[in-house]
C-alpha cells in the first residue's frame, strides 16, 4: 500500500528542484492567477524554514521586511504555481528552524555570508521538458513553413490570373 502512495506522490514530483537551505536568500518565481491572466510574481527574502526536503510536500518559508512590516510566505516546492527558486546568497547558520529572526531588526538580523557556486546551484536541467520544448519548436517550424509554401502558392496562382488578365486587355486593345 505505501509503494503505491509512494508512486502516486512521486508521479506529480517536479525532476529536480533547487537545494534550498535555512540562511539562504532565495527569489521564488509564484505563477499567480487573476481572473482570466496570469502574471509571475517575485518575491525575495531570507529561507527560515525548510520542511521534508525529499517528499512531494517539501516546503519553504522565507521571511522578507518590507515597509518595516515582516512578511512570510511558504512554498511548495514542487508546486506547479512555483515556477523558479533562484538562490541569490548563502549564509552561515547552525540550525534548521530560524525563528529568532522575527524578533530581530536591522544589523542584528543579518546572516554572514558562504562563498558557493551560484551557477552551479541554481542550473537545474529538466531534460524531458527541453526535450518537449525542441519537439514543440521543431513543430512550429515546420507548419510555419507550410503556411509559408501555402501563401507562395497562393501568391504564385494571384500573379498567373493578374499575367491572364493583363493578356486579355492587351488582347481587347489590338
Amino acid at each position: 500500500m505505501f509503494d503505491l502512495i509512494q508512486k502516486a506522490a512521486n508521479s506529480h514530483k517536479k525532476p529536480q528542484v533547487v537545494d534550498a537551505r535555512s540562511g539562504d536568500t532565495v527569489r521564488v518565481h509564484q505563477k499567480i492567477k487573476e481572473g482570466t491572466k496570469e502574471r509571475v510574481q517575485v518575491f525575495e527574502g531570507v529561507v527560515i524554514r525548510c520542511d521534508r526536503k525529499e517528499s512531494l510536500t517539501s516546503r519553504i518559508t522565507v521571511r522578507k521586511v518590507t515597509s518595516g512590516v515582516g512578511v512570510e510566505k511558504s512554498f511548495l516546492l514542487h508546486s506547479p504555481a512555483v515556477l523558479k527558486v533562484e538562490i541569490t546568497k548563502r549564509s552561515k547558520v547552525r540550525r534548521n528552524y530560524l525563528s529568532y529572526l522575527r524578533a530581530r531588526s536591522g544589523k542584528s538580523a543579518r546572516l554572514t555570508a558562504v562563498d558557493f557556486d551560484r551557477a552551479g546551484v541554481n542550473d537545474i536541467r529538466d531534460l524531458e521538458a527541453e526535450k518537449a520544448e525542441h519537439e514543440a519548436k521543431e513543430a512550429a517550424a515546420a507548419e510555419a513553413e507550410a503556411k509559408a509554401a501555402e501563401k507562395a502558392k497562393e501568391e504564385a496562382e494571384l500573379k498567373a490570373k493578374q499575367a491572364e488578365v493583363e493578356a486579355a486587355h492587351k488582347a481587347a486593345e489590338k
